[in-house]
């Protein structure tokens, strides 16, 4: 009987365990941060160009800080979410109706900011680990994406 406890007792732990380790880890599993060896405006003007080197396009640039001070809200440091785009990626997808689903995920997103320390840093969403619970196409598409995403800022990470 003591062992059948004891045994209870050491699968509940490891359940716990499990638990707590995928909880504090979550958001380091699906945002990926990385530091630029470049200033913010150098880290803009070389993921532009990377960008449009992978055959990739920018839909959209959000300047969040800009976007604060309309708002009326007190400054905050530099931060610009470049929306990427690849159209045979989107179109692989948005040409389906059973995939059409992730249109919320798209376009990719990479974001440059500044944090205190005075260094700028790079994130993005781990589309892959994303794509990897998708059916269909989604999960070759998103892998491909991902692929082309870490090429792209490749060169601007120290």
């Amino acid at each position: 009987m003591d062992m059948i406890i004891i045994g209870i007792a050491g699968i509940l732990t490891g359940i716990i365990f499990t638990v707590i380790v995928i909880y504090t880890s979550l958001s380091s599993l699906v945002l990926k941060e990385d530091i630029s060896k470049f200033n913010f405006e150098q880290t803009e003007e070389e993921l532009q160009k990377a960008i449009s080197e992978m055959g990739w396009k920018i839909p959209k640039i959000h300047d969040l800080q800009e976007t604060m001070e309309k708002f009326g809200k007190p400054a905050v440091r530099k931060v610009k979410v470049y929306e990427i785009c690849h159209p045979d990626h989107a179109h692989e997808i948005l040409s389906r109706d059973n995939e059409r689903i992730v249109s919320s995920m798209l376009p990719c997103r990479i974001s440059i900011y500044e944090k205190s320390d005075g260094k700028v840093y790079i994130s993005r969403m781990n589309t892959s680990l994303m794509g990897r619970v998708m059916k269909g196409v989604v999960p070759k598409v998103m892998q491909s994406a991902t692929v082309d995403s870490e090429k792209i800022i490749s060169s601007l990470l120290r």
